[in-house]
């Protein structure tokens, strides 16, 4: 099997690739595994995060390496908090308290509209990083319905055509219909046509 990095340290992110590419005869590894240190951080949009992390890891591993850098970007907050999506929970306490203060910001306005995107770079030892990208439209509920999945904004989201969230969607239907899912399309149509 042809071994490719993925440059994230979240098991749940890392169990999403490996149910998507295994099948595909791709053997998915982490950067824990292979004691990879967190890379810094410093795009303000998610080609370059996503560009940064991918180079960071591929030079420690020398191995084709995936890295995305994904985020909730909520319309009438001018996109925010987009690429520091992440960080936002963090700084806040986690996920729970980032979505009161999404709420409260939101209070004031009727449209709750919201898009996730997912940009992945596929970096490859001597040659040119190449990126993928998908987007799912939706919006925001302070009415979570429950939830299989406590993983990031998920159940704060509905996408658009469903009544449920991210996060009380089945996995399978997840895989297809989100943004990782979308870009992760795009990158398995290249890599078909040109393997690892």
């Amino acid at each position: 099997m042809k071994k490719l990095l993925i440059a994230t340290h979240n098991e749940h992110k890392l169990q999403e690739f490996r149910l998507i590419l295994e099948p595909l005869g791709i053997e998915v590894v982490g950067a824990d595994e292979l004691h990879i240190p967190d890379c810094d951080e410093s795009g303000t949009i998610f080609h370059e995060n996503s560009l940064q992390k991918a180079l960071w890891a591929m030079r420690h591993a020398n191995l084709p390496t995936l890295a995305d850098d994904s985020g909730l970007c909520v319309h009438a907050l001018n996109n925010e908090p987009g690429v520091f999506s992440a960080r936002f929970a963090e700084k806040n306490g986690g996920y729970q308290n980032a979505f009161k203060i999404l709420f409260q910001k939101l209070k004031d306005t009727s449209d709750w509209s919201a898009h996730f995107t997912c940009c992945l770079c596929l970096a490859i030892p001597d040659k040119e990083p190449l990126f993928f990208v998908g987007n799912v439209s939706g919006k925001l509920t302070n009415k979570p319905n429950d939830s299989q999945s406590h993983f990031g904004y998920d159940p704060i989201f509905i996408p658009d055509g469903f009544d449920k969230t991210f996060g009380a969607l089945p996995a399978t239907t997840k895989k297809d219909l989100s943004h990782r899912g979308r870009a992760v399309s795009e990158l398995i149509a290249y890599l078909k046509d040109k393997p690892l």
